[in-house]
């Protein structure tokens, strides 16, 4: 079997896997860049694509120890925690997009925000920066788009967005499309939900400064950004 490569990796405003949204088009302010690598940046690569407004990724949890994803074997638990379920119950593996998976693939639907020479700009992903990404496919609405269907645990579980609040001199830090965004990051509440200590202050990367901030009542204070 030929291994598959990566024809090009994803340049975001994320260096750790803390913080990243949990699906594609849940920050939509979020920008991302997908750079080919110099054998697929030939512009007939990309001819027709200005047609579409989303693209399909497909991309390697490359973060994850082993890179990939291990091999699993006959006794390992196909069973895991989603996020949308508190991280206490569990599903299986296949009923999930948990990112620990038998093959280490992920999937995305992106917004197209702009198409440069082996560069595509785009909107909504949920990748770290340095991603390897190993096909680009059009998204399709008269076949990817499904309405009134079933989605499952997700239907049921009520997911309350949290209230936001940022110091005084945020802008000292971020530009205004940097803040709208950062904002609706951590209204997703990035922490790991089996942690709900109201004292504890988490850290997470993001334009390459540390934004630390701590979660009670249903908000999410940012005490400090360092750079």
């Amino acid at each position: 079997m030929k291994e598959i490569e990566p024809i090009a990796y994803f340049r975001s405003p994320f260096t750790t896997k803390f913080g990243i949204p949990r699906q594609s088009g849940l920050v939509n302010e979020l920008r991302g860049r997908i750079v080919f690598e110099p054998k697929f940046s030939n512009e007939d690569a990309l001819r027709g694509l200005e047609g579409f407004d989303y693209v399909w990724l497909i991309w390697g949890f490359s973060a994850n120890e082993p890179a990939g994803g291990k091999k699993w074997n006959e006794e390992d638990s196909l069973m895991v925690r989603p996020p949308r379920l508190g991280g206490n119950e569990r599903v299986g593996v296949f009923a999930s997009r948990s990112p620990f998976r038998p093959n280490g693939l992920g999937l995305s639907s992106v917004r197209i925000a702009k198409i440069g020479k082996g560069v595509v700009e785009v909107s909504g992903a949920d990748l770290m920066d340095g991603t390897p990404i190993y096909d680009v496919k059009p998204y399709l609405p008269y076949v990817d788009a499904h309405a009134e269907v079933r989605g499952g645990y997700t239907d049921t579980y009520v997911w309350e967005p949290l209230e936001v609040e940022l110091p005084d001199n945020i802008s000292e830090y971020f530009s205004k499309e940097e803040i709208k965004a950062l904002s609706k990051l951590l209204a997703q509440d990035p922490r790991p939900h089996y942690q709900h200590d109201a004292n504890r202050i988490y850290g997470m990367r993001f334009e390459n400064k540390d934004v630390r901030f701590r979660v009670e009542n249903g908000r999410c204070i940012v005490v400090e950004v360092v750079s």
